[in-house]
């Protein structure tokens, strides 16, 4: 059996990026049940890719009750319909097996790996104090995206001197406005940039020097995506409601680093049942986001633990 429900997640505080704000999270979460077992996943329906609760609720609700993840693939589009049952029927296969996902993909066992942790969009001065406060934490992920960001890479830099800064515009700048902050993005010790332009308008990138790594983030999405990004980008952001799961995510990480590109593996602001797959995708890439729990006022029972800056991989009392 195949079921799909709507979940809210409360934010601990209000988050913004330069497409809007928000006050909670809003996600589906798939149970799928067989032979007495039963395995889950999460996905966060994302309106800059054309979805909806409803639209990806009908989209699960669609498939036949025996799916396999091999029938999955043709099934369902990359998205996040597809991530939350290819992740749900990778738990379900690790239940029956007795063995722990990453045994069954082939992995070597997860570790702990540094996260980003993400400072919402705002006026210079709280986000300054959001950086003071956070200037503990290895990596800071700040959300920019607007014509007038200079001040706020001065004030979080001033707040948090000794952090790595990495920049996510959101498609937020124009090739203009970019290439004029790009030397300040160098002066202040910014290590990368995430989605500058818009992915319609990326083909600007072509010939423009990067003097900080670019990521695509909007760019990219699965394996077919990275044939776009030739002499635009040097990462590529994996996001599982974007691979459409895990299954591909991990294609995804294979193909883009053997093409030489760097790897980070981020996430929509989910809970960690959410998060519980990417950590196996994580291992050892360059930057890895998967801080959605630490923005929630609230969490599923058997959360992922987070301490020193790190995100540790699920016990098997959450996922896998």
């Amino acid at each position: 059996m195949i079921s799909v429900t709507a979940d809210t997640f409360r934010l601990a505080e209000v988050f913004t990026i330069s497409r809007g704000s928000r006050t909670e999270a809003k996600v589906l979460t798939v149970r799928i049940s067989r032979g007495g077992q039963t395995g889950w996943g999460e996905c966060v329906p994302y309106a800059r890719y054309g979805e909806s609760l409803e639209s990806v609720t009908a989209q699960i609700e669609g498939l036949p009750e025996g799916i396999t993840r091999a029938a999955l693939y043709d099934a369902l589009p990359p998205g996040a319909a597809r991530n939350a049952v290819d992740c749900a029927l990778w738990d379900l296969e690790a239940k029956a097996a007795g063995k722990r996902v990453w045994e069954l993909a082939g992995l070597a066992a997860p570790g702990p790996e540094v996260t980003c942790y993400t400072l919402s969009l705002a006026e210079p001065e709280v986000m300054r104090a959001a950086a003071a406060r956070n200037a503990h934490r290895p990596i800071l992920k700040i959300k920019l995206g607007t014509p007038d960001d200079m001040p706020r890479l001065e004030a979080v830099r001033a707040g948090a001197p000794k952090s790595v800064i990495v920049v996510d515009a959101n498609e937020g700048w124009t090739a203009e406005v970019y290439a004029d902050l790009a030397p300040h993005l160098v002066r202040l010790g910014v290590a990368m940039v995430e989605q500058p332009l818009p992915a319609i308008a990326d083909e600007a990138l072509i010939g423009m020097a990067r003097p900080v790594p670019v990521c695509a983030d909007e760019s990219c999405h699965d394996r077919k995506s990275l044939s776009h990004l030739k002499g635009k980008y040097d990462l590529v952001n994996i996001k599982l409601d974007k691979t459409g799961g895990l299954t591909e995510a991990l294609a995804l990480r294979q193909a883009a680093l053997a093409e030489g590109y760097g790897v980070m593996v981020g996430c929509m602001v989910g809970s960690s049942l959410a998060m519980a797959p990417a950590t196996l995708v994580a291992q050892g890439v360059a930057y890895v986001d998967l801080d959605g729990p630490l923005l929630l006022a609230q969490d599923r029972e058997s959360p992922l633990q987070y301490a020193d800056g790190m995100v540790y991989p699920p016990e098997p009392g959450l996922w896998g």
